[in-house]
């Protein structure tokens, strides 16, 4: 019987050598007469331990990392693929606390499946959710997806039901689901995942959304930048329409549903919704005046559902378990999970999908342990490069949307970024002004004009030239963004600035601290 060996094919691992070390063991299995089988899984989101490396034994599956090519000869010198001890060992993987803690449930196959093997996936409830879908009326698909609470994961929180109520009302000869996968923000990486170590999820929860609304096409954008999420997606495009869950005849139900991919045009602002539909359409990213909405006049004019990844991966598992199963994670008006992206100064630094309620110090020092510098942590950027800077006093507010909203601090994708007591919040305010400017699609004054003369008075006021003016200038700049720039690229720029100005006054060398933002 053939020793089941995973090295994960994640971009993070491979960036650390997971390619490498995995034609190493297959080299000296062959040379030390092993038989291996070597599985190519997800990672796990322990990004601190790759590439993690690990083994099938009777008592499950043991990790060792992280694994260097080097480390491949005394690995199989000290036989860990029958799980024996090694410096490297860190025990039964499920086991281990970053992971043990966790509530996965869209996460729940990443790292335990190959990615591109549609046995593993149904093995592992796989495709539940779309056979269950094909036995309810497209109106009772919507209904699940209501009454689960599921709202929008790529930052706006806009109730997923809604959007696709909206659609599956619309009268329209074409309709069309679209996946936002330009994941653009600093510190995010789920999506790229998602779609790289568990792509059928995303494929089914599409399907799911197609079958609800009467789209019969559907396009998954993805960020230029994702080579290895790209060539996944359309490897299990490929697979699934072969297979039947993909087509003009969807598990012979006579339902029809075809999904390609398109390459982003690796600009930020294509991330906002309308700017990515004339990309997808082949025009200039340029964000679109609403009304009227994309759920009614969207891509090439027709109805159009829009999700982010997270967002469509998280629908399977309401449709396979039912909606009060997911309804039943999560606090107040925010329900479910999300996966929680960890990086910046931390030590342990990865992907924890935990139910909303946690708190930011709980995801820092119980998962992240701390920084990774030592040094104490200063603050944190939630939700982004357009994402606050949130000071210690607000740590331990449950990550709910509505108590963020409460304290000025938006959730959005996720993405936590921690910073110690050696980050300028001065310099990072700058950054986002600067960012804007570079990012912006230019259609706005606010934020054309409004994020250049930010970068300005940012420097001004650095330098000490009159800082009370300055000051007073950026926060009349700043409101002028919030309130007149057409999307959120502008109007959430002021979110970091204003933060930093806020809880960090010291950094601009302004000597008073200044009044909270309400």
């Amino acid at each position: 019987m053939s020793i089941k060996i995973f090295v994960p094919c994640d971009s993070v691992a491979l960036a650390l050598g997971a390619n490498e070390v995995a034609v190493a063991l297959g080299l000296q299995a062959r040379q030390r007469g092993l038989d291996i089988e070597l599985v190519r899984n997800s990672s796990r989101g322990m990004f601190w331990l790759e590439p993690l490396v690990e083994v099938q034994t009777k008592t499950g599956r043991v990790a060792y990392g992280p694994v260097a090519p080097e480390d491949v000869t005394g690995l199989l010198d000290a036989q860990f693929q029958i799980g024996a001890d090694h410096p490297l060992k860190q025990g039964l993987t499920e086991e281990l606390a970053f992971l043990k803690q966790q509530e996965r449930l869209t996460f729940a196959r990443m790292g335990v499946t190959d990615p591109l093997s549609l046995a593993d996936f149904e093995t592992h409830e796989g495709f539940a959710g779309l056979r269950q879908a094909l036995s309810l009326s497209a109106s009772d698909v919507v209904q699940q997806v209501l009454d689960s609470g599921l709202r929008g994961r790529g930052g706006a929180a806009f109730p997923a039901g809604i959007k696709w109520k909206t659609v599956a009302a619309a009268q329209a000869p074409q309709k069309y689901i679209v996946c936002n996968a330009d994941e653009g923000d600093s510190g995010t990486y789920s999506d790229r995942m998602t779609m790289e170590g568990d792509p059928f999820m995303l494929i089914e929860g599409m399907t799911i959304a197609a079958l609800a609304t009467g789209a019969t096409q559907g396009y998954v954008y993805i960020r230029s930048e994702y080579p290895h999420a790209i060539a996944t997606m359309r490897a299990a495009i490929i697979k699934a329409t072969a297979a039947g869950f993909l087509g003009a005849d969807i598990l012979k139900s006579g339902k029809t549903f075809f999904l390609e991919v398109r390459k982003a045009a690796g600009a930020y602002v294509c991330g906002e919704e309308t700017a990515m539909l004339e990309s997808i359409e082949g025009k200039r990213g340029v964000v679109r005046a609403k009304p009227p909405i994309p759920a009614l006049k969207g891509l090439f004019g027709q109805p159009t559902v829009i999700n982010n990844v997270i967002t469509l991966a998280s629908v399977p598992i309401i449709l396979a378990r039912g909606a009060d199963f997911y309804k039943n994670y999560g606090v107040g008006r925010s329900h479910g999970t999300l996966p929680f992206q960890l990086t910046g100064n931390v030590k342990h630094g990865g992907l924890i999908e935990q139910a909303f309620g946690i708190t930011l110090r709980q995801l820092m020092f119980d998962f992240g342990g701390g920084s990774a510098s030592g040094h104490p942590i200063k603050a944190v950027q939630v939700g982004g490069p357009l994402g606050a800077y949130v000071p210690e006093r607000y740590w331990d507010v449950p990550m709910d949307y509505e108590a963020y909203a409460a304290v000025g601090i938006t959730v959005g994708h996720g993405g936590i970024v921690v910073h110690d007591d050696t980050a300028d919040l001065s310099r990072l305010a700058r950054y986002a002004m600067e960012f804007c400017a570079i990012e912006s699609c230019g259609k706005c004054t606010p934020c054309r004009i409004g994020s250049t003369r930010g970068v300005e008075v940012i420097d001004r006021l650095k330098r000490g030239e009159n800082p009370a003016q300055q000051e007073m200038l950026l926060r009349d700049l700043c409101d002028t963004m919030l309130h007149g720039s057409l999307c959120a690229m502008g109007g959430l720029t002021p979110n970091p600035v204003l933060s930093a100005l806020n809880y960090y006054p010291q950094d601009f060398g302004l000597a008073a601290p200044v009044a909270e933002a309400a």
